[in-house]
């Protein structure tokens, strides 16, 4: 048993996240040691050499001796049921009501002394974060922009310690280790079905993300989700809705045969000068203003950026348009939700239908749901990887399936049978880890092919 001296803070992970727990708390001058489940964690040598002098702990957490430590700081991708953290549930940190294990955003919540503009969801608040992020800089706010999206939180405070603003994309796994918050601004766009391996089932999915109003002032919610609502009432709340906006909502209406982005009866732009593609980024941008005006942006300044922001790599981008047939790189969509939202999302605004490229790893998910949009919008869905069986079992009799090997064979198929007006949509509704690294190694084989038939059809 290894005891963990009195006083001592330990960190648990040595992935990014806990990386950069080390360095905050070496710049607070915070003693500290490290453990992590791994025999030999990746660049363990790299952290001795930033590190030297600080013990870390590799293997079982059950063989820490906690009785003394002042406080246990868990990497988001470290389960709080692992043995050796588990039983820390519910146990204060020495002479503190505080809990005694927590996050880094507990740490950053703590030494962070500018407002909070907290974003989650299932899927989307890479692309609001970011668009949140543009506007306070179009309107000369020096801001700050991370979390899990970027720049780890922590590391903001030292490569922005000017920042009158952080804006933060967080994960269900970071809120649920975050006692109290406190955002000015805390929004909370959609919720569907994923890590439920982490949480248990939707309740406890659902539990783990609303801890992002603890604390706030002020939340942004979407009215066409109940489930992102707050359990109790905040100070002050905004919704944002893709229907006719109610009063005090944020919502697309019409006016003089095109559709708005409306606050209550306020036409603020038209929906189709919007860059980003499709109804879903119209909600998005919709999320982005009401966060906007709460923080007394200038509606030019928001507007401007709505107007040019192209979208973020893998995530509903449009890489190429080709003979009237546009592709849309969406690998970033890993599971349902995600591709429910560009479906319909980009279903509408089409004059053709859409071509879906789907498969790979589907962590357990009911595909079921895809069948129904597909059968409206979709010319065909190309199914590939681990899953495609599954996908097919679901979506067969709503649209022609094709089953090829890989990305390359579905690409190529679609190729053959899009028409002008279609859209390529790579929205897999999978993790890629069955044929790739990673989601932007599954997007970036798409960029890199669609620029090639690009470069070929000129």
């Amino acid at each position: 048993m290894v005891k963990v001296p009195k006083g001592v803070t330990l960190v648990v992970g040595l992935g990014i996240s806990g990386r950069a727990i080390c360095r905050h708390l070496t710049r607070q001058g915070t003693p500290f040691m490290v453990a992590d489940t791994r025999a030999v964690p990746p660049g363990v040598d790299d952290f001795h050499a930033a590190h030297p002098g600080i013990e870390v702990h590799c293997g079982p957490l059950t063989d820490l001796d906690l009785s003394e430590v002042e406080e246990v700081v868990v990497s988001p991708g470290i389960d709080p049921r692992t043995p050796g953290l588990a039983e820390l549930a519910g146990r204060p940190r020495p002479g503190s009501d505080e809990p005694l294990r927590v996050g880094e955003i507990a740490l950053f919540v703590r030494a962070c002394r500018a407002p909070i503009v907290a974003v989650t969801g299932s899927n989307a608040k890479s692309t609001v974060t970011t668009l949140i992020g543009e506007m306070a800089r179009e309107a000369g706010r020096r801001v700050a922009v991370g979390g899990n999206l970027g720049t780890p939180a922590l590391d903001l405070l030292a490569e922005a310690p000017g920042a009158e603003l952080y804006v933060l994309e967080l994960s269900s796994f970071q809120l649920e280790a975050t006692p109290r918050l406190g955002a000015e601004v805390a929004v909370f766009l959609n919720l569907s079905e994923d890590h439920l391996d982490r949480h248990g089932d939707m309740a406890g999915y659902r539990a783990a993300k609303l801890g992002i109003f603890r604390g706030a002032r002020h939340a942004v919610v979407n009215a066409d989700d109940p489930m992102t609502w707050p359990a109790a009432p905040l100070p002050a709340q905004d919704r944002f809705t893709t229907h006719p906006p109610a009063a005090g909502e944020w919502g697309i209406g019409r006016r003089e045969g095109r559709d708005w982005l409306m606050h209550s009866d306020e036409p603020l732009m038209p929906a189709d000068e919007v860059r980003l593609p499709g109804r879903h980024n119209q909600a998005n941008a919709l999320a982005a203003l009401a966060v906007g005006h709460r923080l007394g942006l200038p509606p030019a300044a928001m507007r401007a950026v709505l107007e040019r922001f192209a979208g973020l790599v893998h995530r509903g981008e449009l890489v190429a348009e080709v003979e009237g047939v546009r592709w849309i790189n969406d690998s970033k969509g890993t599971n349902v939700g995600a591709t429910l939202a560009a479906i319909a999302g980009l279903g509408p605004t089409l004059e053709g239908r859409l071509v879906l490229l789907a498969g790979g790893v589907g962590k357990g998910a009911d595909f079921r749901s895809l069948a129904e949009p597909l059968a409206r919008y979709g010319r065909e869905a190309i199914l590939f990887g681990l899953d495609a069986e599954r996908l097919e079992q679901a979506l067969r009799g709503r649209l022609p399936l094709t089953r090829v090997p890989d990305l390359e064979a579905a690409m190529a198929r679609a190729v053959e049978i899009a028409e002008p007006g279609d859209c390529v949509l790579l929205s897999p509704a999978c993790a890629s880890l069955d044929q790739f690294a990673n989601y932007q190694e599954r997007g970036e084989a798409f960029r890199r092919w669609a620029h090639r038939l690009a470069g070929r059809a000129r």
